[in-house]
């Protein structure tokens, strides 16, 4: 394996972003990104701001460009170089310096979206940047509830964390201690405190990853934590919520089978779609990415179990998840077949990555 390049940070220090410098911030992207901070100019391949931020896409497609690329940012201003290049940080950029998405594509297969990568100016005022890395940590393709409700609270929170020297890992634990408080309430029968706790743990739920990405203090252990917690909790509690009401061979027995029943055969066919087609289900078409917003997942089963429950009618909203569980399985069944029929005639592709230009 070749040694990573030399990195020149250049011009000066910007203000803390979520409690990081620039050249901080560069340094814990250096690894993944293929570079390392020269601590001399000499042999350096890449010339970088110290007042600028980037997403990591941006960073790798660099340090694999061609000698003699600039990057530009939004203004125009230079934000970095694949040396030997006649740039200089900050200077107006001519016409053949490259933006993020001429240089790395707009298409981020891992948080399953399409926008602009990042590289961004730090002011005298931080929180613009700040505002950009927290959506940039954000899916594109997830529930209703994550997408649209929380991203407002989520970025206090974020904020909130980082003055504080709160963890991802700390707030993914306090996730996992609701997640069983919840299922006891659940289990109790006090359904307006259950969901009242588990609102919270989902909204932890969305602050962790975010924390994480938006400092740069992902670790695999967390990773593992977080997507483990999300994968096994929900049936426990749609089983606590089943005991609760006093599961009983009327519509409440059948309703308790059809949700878990249907949680482990979501997870299989989505499994069998990313086995067999190589892309998750969820971003092949339009339709999918709009379904994945409603689909039996936890969030938008606790809406229905929320509204149910405020009405007096928990029993009712329980009989509406399994319904709805059960459409859902439906919908991914006819996927799955459209998958096989597509498959025949070319390879799946993202609709989001279809129109990504390069």
């Amino acid at each position: 394996m070749s040694a990573p390049l030399l990195a020149r940070v250049e011009g000066p220090d910007a203000p803390r972003v979520f409690g990081l410098l620039p050249r901080e911030r560069l340094e814990r992207q250096a690894a993944k990104a293929g570079f390392r901070i020269a601590e001399r100019p000499e042999g350096a391949a890449l010339l970088l701001s110290a007042s600028h931020v980037y997403g990591g896409s941006v960073l790798a497609a660099l340090t694999k460009a061609a000698p003699g690329v600039v990057l530009k940012d939004d203004s125009g201003l230079v934000a970095g170089a694949r040396l030997p290049a006649a740039a200089e940080i900050g200077a107006k950029a001519g016409p053949e310096a490259k933006s993020g998405a001429e240089l790395a594509g707009r298409y981020d297969k891992q948080l399953r979206k399409r926008a602009d990568p990042m590289v961004r100016a730090i002011a005298s005022d931080p929180r613009p940047a700040e505002q950009e890395i927290f959506d940039a940590t954000y899916k594109g393709v997830t529930d209703f509830v994550t997408k649209h409700v929380w991203p407002v609270p989520a970025l206090h929170a974020v904020r909130f964390c980082v003055r504080f020297g709160l963890t991802p890992n700390q707030v993914t634990l306090a996730s996992l201690a609701l997640v069983l408080v919840a299922m006891w309430l659940f289990w109790t029968g006090d359904f307006l405190a259950g969901l009242a706790v588990g609102w919270v743990m989902t909204f932890l739920d969305t602050v962790d990853g975010k924390l994480a990405r938006a400092t740069l203090t992902s670790s695999r252990i967390g990773d593992v934590l977080d997507h483990g917690i999300d994968l096994i909790h929900p049936p426990f509690w749609w089983w606590a919520w089943g005991i609760g009401l006093g599961a009983a061979p009327d519509a409440v027995g059948p309703a308790l089978g059809v949700i878990l029943f249907g949680y482990v055969a979501q997870r299989l066919m989505e499994g069998l779609f990313i086995a067999r087609f190589g892309i998750e289900m969820h971003i092949w078409r339009p339709f999918d990415s709009f379904f994945r917003k409603i689909t039996a997942r936890r969030n938008p089963n606790l809406v229905i179990l929320t509204a149910a429950t405020l009405l007096g009618a928990p029993d009712v909203g329980f009989v509406l998840v399994a319904a709805w569980v059960a459409v859902g399985l439906l919908v991914h069944g006819v996927q799955i077949v459209q998958g096989f029929a597509a498959a025949r005639r070319a390879p799946l592709t993202s609709w989001l990555a279809d129109q990504s230009p390069n």
